[in-house]
């Protein structure tokens, strides 16, 4: 009884822990026949402890087991997997070949970054639900440093019914498409907008592209053209004509008459000096609407440049025996500002008060701090100007910023105004991105303010 014991643990034990251990470390997989020997090796061992009849029907389970195993050796050889080695080596190519492809990836998006990025032209990257996803500097020049986080000038564009129309029509005819549009806050543009579909979509979500082209320059050089040949030409044509008839007048009956020379080339001078003014000034404001849609660089100390144009103004004031009071505010700084412009915008509105105030009246110049009244609390500088000159009349004031209105046009042109000043001034306070009020009491003075942003 012993060694038939010993045969049937030496027949069934070994096998069973070695397949054993195989399966569980899935170095084998099951094979065809596998459950049958199983099955009976686990019989044997019962077998060696049960009954000595079982050991005829254990050998022909046995045999059974190695005949199919036998029948089936191709399927067996294909069953079998491959060494560790072999196994190590795939995964180690396949590591390599996703390296590859992932290094790939990234240059692609670092090119397709620089692209956007250096591209003159303003880009907007949007995604299906029309949120701004990537704005390239350009666009962010154009629409406010916080364009990729849709601010309120980017808003605006995306709001434009007409740039909402072909959006929804680029996603659903999945062409591109060019709309004109008007653009007015926070300063009128002339935008040309092309918007192309994206399909398939890009792997951040971007699903539509728009390029914007910025035509308020054309645009302006086109009113200015206009403008200039329906009002300069007039503004133009009476020194013009003064001056041909002082000179027919000095070559004919003031020839010989010294006297009368002088006088005519006195009032000859003032009119060159006046075309010259006017000229000057159109150039001025044509320069100044060509560069309104671009944001100033740089910084203004308002108190210094405040009390340098005060300064310079003093032979105006004491020709006509007027007083100045200055209260302003040390360390307010407009930034991004154009400091000669802010210096131009001061001057302006200073000498209008002087010339149409009240002579040996009072001008009172205050600077002081005070947050946008637009709702969204931009800290900035309050820059107000007071005559107590004679005032002007309510239906004057909104007209008062067109080119050449002026509200006493003869006493303007006397004391050689061009009509341009408060033009130029409300141009430049708009490529500031700041607010011009006027406000004025027939019998009681005006008053200028000028809010400009200090960063």
């Amino acid at each position: 009884m012993k060694p038939l014991l010993r045969l049937a643990f030496a027949i069934g034990a070994v096998p069973l822990l070695v397949l054993g251990l195989l399966m569980l470390t899935r170095e084998l997989r099951p094979l065809p026949g596998m459950a049958a020997l199983m099955a009976v090796m686990l019989a044997s061992l019962a077998i060696a402890w049960g009954w000595r009849a079982r050991l005829a029907l254990l050998a022909v389970s046995l045999g059974d087991a190695l005949a199919q195993i036998r029948a089936a050796p191709a399927r067996a050889e294909a069953a079998t997997l491959p060494s560790t080695e072999d196994l190590a080596d795939g995964i180690r190519r396949l590591a390599r070949g996703l390296a590859e492809q992932g290094a790939l990836l990234e240059r692609l998006r670092r090119a397709d970054a620089a692209i956007l990025e250096n591209l003159p032209e303003p880009v907007l990257l949007l995604s299906a639900e029309r949120a701004v996803l990537r704005a390239n500097p350009a666009a962010r020049q154009m629409l406010g440093p916080e364009a990729a986080g849709q601010g309120p000038d980017a808003a605006a564009l995306l709001r434009h019914p007409v740039l909402a129309v072909a959006m929804d029509d680029a996603l659903a005819e999945g062409h591109s498409t060019t709309v004109e549009l008007h653009l007015p806050v926070p300063l009128p543009r002339e935008v040309s907008a092309r918007v192309v579909p994206l399909d398939p979509p890009l792997a951040d979500g971007g699903r539509l592209l728009i390029l914007l082209i910025d035509r308020s320059r054309e645009a302006a050089i086109e009113r200015t053209r206009a403008d200039f040949v329906a009002n300069a030409s007039h503004e133009l044509r009476t020194p013009l004509a003064s001056l041909l008839g002082f000179i027919e007048t000095l070559r004919g009956p003031a020839a010989d008459d010294p006297a009368a020379q002088q006088r005519f080339l006195g009032i000859m001078a003032e009119q060159g000096e006046r075309m010259r003014r006017l000229i000057d000034d159109l150039l001025n404001l044509s320069r100044i609407e060509m560069e309104e849609h671009q944001p100033p660089t740089g910084e203004a100390p308002l108190a210094m440049i405040t009390r340098a144009e005060a300064e310079a103004l003093a032979p105006l004031l004491n020709r006509r025996d007027m007083r100045l009071t200055l209260d302003v505010a040390e360390g307010l700084v407009a930034r991004p500002a154009n400091a000669d412009q802010v210096a131009q915008v001061i001057r302006n509105v200073l000498e209008n008060a002087i010339n149409h105030g009240r002579e040996r009246g009072l001008i009172t110049i205050t600077l002081t701090p005070a947050a946008a009244e637009d709702g969204t609390a931009r800290p900035g500088a309050l820059l107000s100007v007071t005559d107590d000159g004679p005032g002007i009349a309510k239906h004057h004031l909104p007209r008062l910023t067109e080119r050449f209105y002026r509200v006493d046009g003869a006493r303007s042109r006397h004391k050689g105004g061009t009509g341009l000043g408060l033009a130029i001034t409300r141009h430049i306070i708009m490529r500031h991105r700041g607010r011009l009020a006027i406000e004025s009491t027939e019998g009681l003075g005006t008053r200028v303010s000028v809010w400009l942003p200090i960063g």
